[in-house]
């Protein structure tokens, strides 16, 4: 999920996974919809030195202080949306006890969720269970004090204006539309372009590029694309931009930060953000990332502003987000070591010797434990993170990756018990394996997928790093993917001491293939096609090697007492056809070969069997699991001495989910409610 500098997010995200053991610690908050909300654990925070606290605090408070930025990147309502809601929720003196105010309250804790009116992984606009004329009555009942109106703007206009972007279902229809032959611009309701079209957007900056280039910025990354006047322009996100006031908060925390940093190192790469998020100036960007990708000393390590390409249709333009965190210093030994091997697994990977990095600079690896979550982000988060996606500043300097580590636990102990397993594995062998490797061998795939596979490969000389447009995020997710598969199957790990046996990966198999034939589509309604590019990512894959591997039976889909199950006959040959997928997906993006990659993703990554669709729904809910997964973040509070000198910061898990977002909207709300 998240990136740093290009087009393309390098993340690896949460799907439905086995359990291991239990934890006292309470994960789960409360459910909604389709959401589980949990807490995650920030173990070793209360033994760190006072200047660590103190570096988390401040940028923890940063990593909050750009939320309405994505809010607002989201959709152009979303803010006026969501501020008339919470006045409602807060200062509603009616039936708060009536299916309509029980239906605002839920639509306005899908709103929070997912930082705006459209679902955070379908794109699809909510469908509200209240009523516009409840609606109106609503907003009506609230003092105009407390309510977003611009001057002179009187209730009945915010009401006339807001009711269509709420409750017509064909206005802003989807956030991000991946739909092949359709303007992807007009046909999105994210706030990244403004009468602009999809060949106007595109040829603008296909003018800026040269593809002679060796060391591009990534153009469009911190910009809204408008047209006025016939004239196209840039509407750049910084201090004294667009995005300005929030932006400010940011640079004011991130200044605090400075003051306390572990080193020289670190001191320099947060200056260098603040820099450009005073300038807007891409080449700082980049000067950002490559001091900050060579800081591989400092504990505590942050990602602050605008990384995630996945919002914007044509991949190039990104949403704000954070994660803070500091190193699990002793599982990070085991990436530490995949580190210390990237260049033979470079060597060794089964991709053309065209496409491969003779020498593979800078890769590091380390687990995480994450202290704070924001924006794109929050409250669902990714679990792996690969940086910076450039594709030259990895081929010069490196990248760093990530697993989280406590974000992966929590997901892991709030499952416990939930009867996943029991419905949708195969047999007792399989539920074994998953019992005694799962927690390992996806961690394992997570460490291979971030430090590896997105840092493998290069580009031909003269490829665009744009060439496979709104495919690229799903193929550069996927060969992630594959790079990780195939090399969890390789006697290596077991040699270095990454897996216990050569059984282990088998685990991974199964579970990946399983939640790509079958459990994801949990996640989607009925008659709707895959888009979510992770999503898009592992049905491309499992179909692929469904279909490759028929003739031998290498995979299969049976039957039992008319359910469907996944049944890998031939983990062996399961392998070489991975290694076969990867070797073409790497020479497509190597190559720029738009055609192939988009048939690629049309064929395998997109359509949905609806009879095997309706089952998995249908035996889904008997088992009354929530499909996705979010968190409230911890609460961090300084405690200060008679002159104000900090002395300590506390800990606590103990703030709601309803609680938290309320709290959010009043401490960290310096943008305007329309952003233009």
């Amino acid at each position: 999920m998240i990136t740093s500098i290009a087009t393309l997010s390098a993340c690896h995200v949460q799907e439905e996974k086995p359990a291991s053991s239990p934890d006292t610690f309470n994960y789960n908050v409360e459910e909604f919809a389709d959401i589980g909300i949990l807490r995650y654990q920030v173990e070793g925070f209360e033994s760190l030195p006072l200047q660590q606290k103190k570096m988390i605090y401040y940028l923890s408070q940063a990593a909050v202080a750009g939320r309405d930025i994505f809010f607002d990147q989201n959709g152009k309502w979303n803010l006026a949306i969501r501020r008339t809601l919470e006045a409602i929720y807060e200062h509603y003196n009616g039936d708060r006890n009536s299916e309509s105010f029980q239906a605002l309250e839920q639509y306005l804790k899908q709103v929070w969720f997912a930082s705006g009116i459209h679902h955070h992984y379908s794109m699809d606009k909510f469908k509200p269970g209240f009523s516009a004329p409840f609606f109106a009555e609503a907003v009506q009942s609230i003092d105009s004090s407390l309510l977003p109106l611009k001057v002179g703007e009187s209730k009945e206009e915010l009401i006339e204006k807001l009711t269509p972007v709420i409750f017509d279902p064909t206005v802003d229809a989807k956030r991000v539309n991946q739909a092949a032959g359709e303007d992807l611009i007009l046909t999105s309701a994210c706030n990244y372009y403004d009468g602009v079209t999809q060949q106007e957007a595109e040829t603008f900056y296909n003018n800026l590029k040269d593809l002679n280039d060796q060391t591009p910025v990534s153009y469009g990354l911190n910009s809204r694309l408008v047209k006025k006047d016939g004239k196209i322009e840039e509407l750049v996100w910084k201090t004294d931009g667009l995005y300005g006031e929030a932006l400010t908060e940011v640079v004011y925390w991130l200044e605090k930060a400075l003051s306390v940093a572990e080193n020289d190192a670190q001191r320099a790469y947060i200056e260098k953000l603040i820099e450009f998020n005073r300038t807007g100036d891409l080449k700082t960007f980049d000067q950002y990332a490559i001091l900050w990708v060579k800081d591989t000393i400092s504990d505590i390590d942050f990602v602050n502003g605008f990384t995630e390409s996945y919002g914007d249709p044509l991949g190039m333009k990104a949403s704000w987000e954070s994660v803070v965190n500091f190193k699990n210093k002793e599982a990070s030994k085991r990436t530490e070591t995949i580190s210390e091997n990237a260049q033979w697994f470079e060597d060794h990977s089964p991709v053309d010797s065209r496409f491969k990095k003779e020498t593979v600079k800078g890769v590091s690896a380390k687990v995480i434990t994450a202290a704070m979550l924001g924006g794109d982000c929050y409250p669902a988060t990714p679990i792996g993170i690969n940086l910076p996606n450039s594709n030259w500043i990895r081929r010069d300097h490196g990248s760093k990756s990530v697993t989280i580590e406590n974000i992966t636990k929590a997901y892991d102990m709030a499952s416990l018990g939930n009867g996943f397993n029991e419905e949708f594995v195969w047999s007792d062998t399989e539920r074994e394996l998953l019992k005694k490797y799962g927690f390992t061998s996806d961690n394992m795939h997570t460490d291979l997928h971030e430090c590896l596979g997105h840092g493998s490969g290069k580009l031909l000389p003269g490829v665009d790093p744009d060439a496979l447009k709104a495919y690229g995020s799903t193929l550069e997710e996927a060969r992630a993917d594959l790079f990780a598969l195939y090399y969890i199957a390789d006697p290596k790990l077991v040699e270095l001491g990454l897996l216990p046996d050569q059984d282990a990966y088998k685990a991974e198999y199964y579970r990946y293939i399983m939640n790509g034939l079958m459990t994801q589509l949990t996640r989607i309604e009925p008659g709707k096609s895959v888009e979510e590019s992770h999503m898009r990512n592992r049905q491309l894959i499992a179909k692929w090697l469904f279909e490759k591997g028929e003739p031998e039976k290498v995979i299969e889909l049976k039957k039992r007492d008319g359910k469907s199950f996944v049944v890998i006959n031939h983990y062996d040959k399961m392998r070489t056809l991975v290694g076969q997928l990867l070797a073409e997906i790497q020479r497509i993006k190597s190559e720029g070969d738009y055609e192939a990659g988009k048939n690629l993703v049309e064929t395998y990554g997109v359509r949905v069997d609806t009879n095997l669709h309706k089952e998995v729904l249908d035996r889904y809910a008997h088992l009354q699991i929530k499909p996705y997964k979010g968190f409230v973040n911890p609460v961090y509070t300084p405690v200060t001495d008679d002159k104000g000198e900090i002395t300590d910061i506390l800990i606590s898990y103990d703030e709601g989910y309803a609680q938290q977002m309320l709290r959010y909207s009043k401490e960290f709300n310096a943008l305007p409610t329309y952003n233009n």
